[in-house]
């Protein structure tokens, strides 16, 4: 069966994206594509702005110039109830999981569908325990957020992220921090669920080997623009010499090791700062 043309539009269409903070560009000229029902992944080295690149497609930024369609939308020129709509199809995995530490693992799970859902008390419960059942934390849902390990948090908040069946999941750095175990299981996680629940996930990330294994797109980004996109396979492979060197953790390439300053004779030899 032929897919429709809509099923074909992106799901996230950036074009133009232009964003600052102060003198610093932070985004210059960024066009983007995010597909639906694949795994797309936006990498670079730390501080390229992955993270405020996921604030501006949630809304919680406006780009200085250019414009973010979201399933169709405009999302910088919908109102507040629109975007509030809009939000709640969205489901975000930060970086740090960010569970309430106060309650247990079942109510951080059931706290969007409270406060955004009119669902009895039973739906409540069976919909929570499908979730951690997704992630195998079923167990573990009376246990208090300290009492878990870092794996076990991560994997709390994805079932929190999946719980209103959002149409995709954006994900904040989800690798860092994780030991080989915890990281083996989060990579098949996100994978499987973006497959089984036909989800569109964005990863940001500058874990080379995880999120090549699960992404289905990668856009390699650096100094405010995209400098390359492809197929896994094809980046990995990349002729460019500033790709190559990210991909492989080359120390020698185009990023430089140290930081501009003036010649180190004529600092030693200069005033005390």
């Amino acid at each position: 069966m032929v897919d429709s043309v809509e099923s074909q539009e992106p799901l996230v269409s950036i074009r133009g994206l232009r964003f600052s903070r102060g003198s610093r560009v932070i985004f210059d000229g960024v066009d983007i594509d995010i597909p639906r029902g694949k795994v797309t992944a936006i990498m670079g080295p730390s501080g390229t702005g992955k993270t405020t690149l996921l604030k501006l497609i949630g809304g919680q930024l406006r780009p200085s110039a250019g414009t973010i369609l979201v399933d169709g939308q405009d999302i910088h020129r919908l109102g507040n109830r629109d975007l509030y709509r809009l939000r709640m199809r969205m489901g975000m995995l930060f970086q740090s999981g960010a569970l309430l530490t106060d309650i247990n693992v079942f109510d951080n799970v059931a706290y969007p569908l409270r406060e955004h859902t009119d669902l009895s008390p039973s739906m409540i419960r069976k919909l929570v325990l499908l979730k951690l059942e997704a992630v195998g934390l079923r167990g573990a849902r009376e246990l208090m957020p300290s009492e878990l390990s870092g794996g076990m948090a991560r994997r709390v908040a994805l079932a929190r992220a999946m719980v209103m069946d959002p149409m995709m999941i954006m994900y904040d750095e989800p690798f860092t921090g994780q030991d080989p175990i915890s990281m083996g299981v989060l990579v098949g996680l996100i994978r499987a669920l973006n497959d089984a629940s036909r989800l569109s996930s964005i990863i940001v990330s500058h874990d080379v080997q995880e999120t090549s294994a699960i992404a289905d797109l990668i856009y390699v980004i650096s100094n405010g623009k995209v400098i390359e996109s492809g197929k896994p396979q094809e980046i990995l492979n990349s002729k460019l010499e500033w790709t190559r060197q990210f991909m492989q953790g080359l120390p020698d390439g185009p990023v430089p090791f140290h930081y501009p300053a003036a010649e180190l004779a004529e600092d030693l030899l200069g005033a005390s700062c």
